[in-house]
């Protein structure tokens, strides 16, 4: 099967977590084509099965590129498989009103793009302290502190729970296989 693969990145932790799906599903015996969005330029998604967007939220949107990407490509995407992951600190938690505000973005973002993917996984993200300016390093600290009292606040922690996004990336892969 031949798989698309675009990402957006801000702080590198899409990035890691598409490469790692990218390396997998290759691995499997898949044909894979991994880019990034501003660099993916015109893509042919017809010569694809199905694809993988990935991109994170911050401050409750996702990257313009994912946006932009996503409306050039709108009749490629609606017509074949897709699976969106949703990149972001609210995923590493349990709390239902993050919950709610995720549901919230993504359900802006399907009204602001006419897109609604085949699957959706929100997936936990990575605190970066070593990669944020002055004003971020002191949101995210705040952020961070209230969900996670247990972190040390001035080291980088990834949330990304590899063994769930093996599974569910696996799960879709084999809806489209079958």
């Amino acid at each position: 099967m031949k798989l698309f693969i675009g990402y957006a990145t801000t702080e590198g932790q899409t990035q890691k977590i598409v490469r790692h799906i990218a390396e997998r599903l290759v691995d499997q015996g898949h044909s894979v084509e991994l880019a990034t969005f501003g660099a993916a330029g015109p893509v042919d998604l017809k010569k694809f099965d199905g694809a993988i967007l990935g991109a994170s939220i911050h401050i409750g949107h996702y990257q313009t590129a994912l946006t932009d990407f996503v409306e050039a490509q709108l009749a490629a995407l609606s017509a074949m498989p897709t699976l969106l992951l949703s990149v972001s600190l609210a995923a590493a938690g349990h709390d239902a009103e993050d919950w709610r505000g995720l549901d919230k973005i993504l359900s802006d973002f399907a009204e602001a793009t006419g897109w609604t993917p085949t699957e959706v996984m929100q997936v936990a993200g990575a605190y970066t302290p070593s990669q944020y300016d002055v004003f971020r390093r002191f949101a995210m600290r705040r952020i961070v502190a209230a969900k996670d009292p247990e972190a040390d606040l001035d080291w980088d922690k990834e949330y990304t729970d590899w063994d769930a996004l093996n599974a569910q990336v696996d799960t879709w892969v084999s809806k489209i296989t079958a």
